[in-house]
C-alpha cells in the first residue's frame, strides 16, 4: 500500500460514537487523484431467492479481505453493502487494487458461478458531476474501526459502475485473489425473540438538513444511540456449528494449488478442532477462546453510514411495529426514503488475518435478503 493511502488513513478523525456519522464537522475531503474501487453481484436478489446468499455475501467480502490482502494492510476506508463492497485508495496504488478486482470478478465467476460487477472510478470524475466524496472513521472496537462516506460520490459511483462506466473486466480464467483469512464459519445469528431487520434510511428529496435530527431519533427508536448499543449480536460472542455451512466456500477461497477435495478435506479436520477450542473454551497459549468470541462480537459491523444509515438490528414485534410507524410517517413529511427487509436469522463473513490479534473483521448482514432486500424494497 502506498504511504499516501496510509498515511491520510491514519490521519482520518477517528469518532468514538456512531452518532458522529451525522456530524458533517467530522468528515475529511478525500483527496481529488484518489479513487473508488467499487463492487456489486448482478441478480443478486435472484441469487438470494436460490438459498444462495452465503455466497452473495462471500462475494461482497471478498473483495476487502483481498483488497487487504493486496496491499498488505487493513488500514484503508471500506465499507460493505451485503452484495457488494467500496474501498477508496491512492492513486499509487491504481495498479494493485485494479489487479486485484479483475481477479475477485474471474474468481466469483469461476468459484461460485456469480456475475461480479467492478468499476474502479477517480474520484476527481465524480466532482466534475457536482458530487462529493467525504470519509470519517467509527470506532468499533479497541481493536479496529469502520468508515463512513458523506457527499453522494460513493452512490454516484455505484450507479455508474451499473451502468457499464469504468468497468474492471475479469481477469483471465483460473486467476484468482488472495483470499487468506476469509471465512463464514459461525452460525446464523438468531434472536431469542423478534426478528432480524435490515434498515436503509436515507435523506428525502430536499430533506439533507432535516435527516440529522430524523436519523438520530431512529437510531434511538431502535436503541442504537450509544455506545454499542442496539447490536443484534450476542455479548458473549456468536456460536458455531460443525460442519459450517459455509465449509465449501472457503474451501473455494483457499490456494489454487490445493484440489477442492483436498481443500475441503482439510477443513474439515480443521474447522473442528477450531470448533472444539470455541465451544468449550480451551485456551491454547496465549490464545483466550472466550476473549476471541467476544471480540467477534465487538468487532461487527451491525450500523454504517454511506449517505445514509444501513444498519442490522434484532427487534420485536412491538418494536418492529413502532419503527414500521416512525419510518413511514418521515417517509410521508418527505424527509426520508427507507427500506426494510424483516428476517429470522443474520449471517456473519469474517475476514481473520490471524486469530491472535483482536484485528478480525466480521461482516454482519441479513440472512434472508439482508441489505439487498432492503435496497430492493427501498425502490418501490
Amino acid at each position: 500500500m502506498s504511504v499516501e493511502s496510509e498515511n491520510f488513513t491514519r490521519s482520518l478523525p477517528v469518532s468514538a460514537e456512531f452518532n458522529a456519522v451525522l456530524d458533517e464537522e467530522s468528515y475529511r475531503r478525500v483527496p481529488d487523484n484518489w479513487l473508488i474501487a467499487v463492487t456489486d453481484v448482478v441478480s443478486s436478489r435472484k441469487a438470494i431467492a436460490q438459498g444462495r446468499y452465503k455466497a452473495v455475501n462471500m462475494a461482497g467480502v471478498g473483495v476487502i479481505s483481498a483488497l487487504m490482502n493486496a496491499l498488505g494492510t487493513q488500514t484503508f476506508p471500506y465499507i460493505f453493502g451485503g452484495d457488494g463492497a467500496a474501498a477508496i485508495c491512492a492513486a499509487q496504488d491504481r495498479e494493485v487494487v485494479a489487479d486485484t478486482l479483475a481477479r475477485m470478478v474471474a474468481w466469483a465467476r469461476d468459484e461460485l458461478d456469480l456475475e461480479l460487477r467492478a468499476a474502479l472510478i477517480p474520484v476527481a470524475d465524480i466532482r466534475a458531476e457536482g458530487f462529493d466524496l467525504l470519509v470519517q472513521a467509527v470506532r468499533v472496537s479497541d481493536a479496529i474501526n469502520n468508515f463512513a462516506f458523506q457527499g453522494g460520490g460513493l452512490s454516484r459511483a455505484e450507479a455508474l459502475m451499473k451502468a457499464g462506466k469504468y468497468a474492471v473486466r475479469a481477469a483471465d480464467a483460473g486467476s484468482r485473489p488472495d483470499l487468506t483469512g476469509l471465512s463464514c464459519r459461525w452460525s446464523p445469528i438468531t434472536p431469542p425473540h423478534g426478528k432480524i431487520v435490515s434498515i436503509i434510511a436515507e435523506p428525502g428529496a430536499g430533506a439533507e438538513e432535516r435527516f440529522s435530527d430524523v436519523a438520530q431519533r431512529l437510531l434511538a427508536l431502535i436503541g442504537m444511540h450509544v455506545v454499542g448499543g442496539g447490536s443484534p449480536m450476542p455479548k458473549e460472542g456468536p456460536t458455531g456449528a460443525w460442519p459450517p455451512k459455509g465449509l465449501e466456500l472457503e474451501a473455494r477461497a483457499g490456494r489454487e494449488r490445493y484440489p477442492l477435495w483436498l481443500r475441503k478435506s482439510g477443513l474439515y479436520f480443521w474447522t473442528l478442532w477450531a470448533w472444539f477450542v470455541l465451544r468449550f473454551e480451551i485456551n491454547i497459549g496465549s490464545f483466550n477462546a472466550r476473549h476471541y468470541r467476544q471480540f467477534t462480537s465487538l468487532n461487527t459491523d451491525y450500523r454504517k453510514f454511506q449517505d445514509g444509515l444501513r444498519v442490522t438490528a434484532s427487534l420485536g414485534d412491538s418494536e418492529l411495529a413502532r419503527l414500521t410507524d416512525f419510518l413511514e410517517g418521515e417517509r410521508v413529511a418527505k424527509n426520508l426514503r427507507y427500506g426494510l427487509c424483516v428476517q429470522d436469522s443474520a449471517m456473519l463473513t469474517c475476514y481473520v488475518p490471524s486469530v491472535m490479534s483482536d484485528e478480525h473483521f466480521h461482516f454482519l448482514d441479513g440472512a434472508g435478503g439482508g441489505y439487498a432486500g432492503a435496497a430492493e424494497n427501498m425502490k418501490s
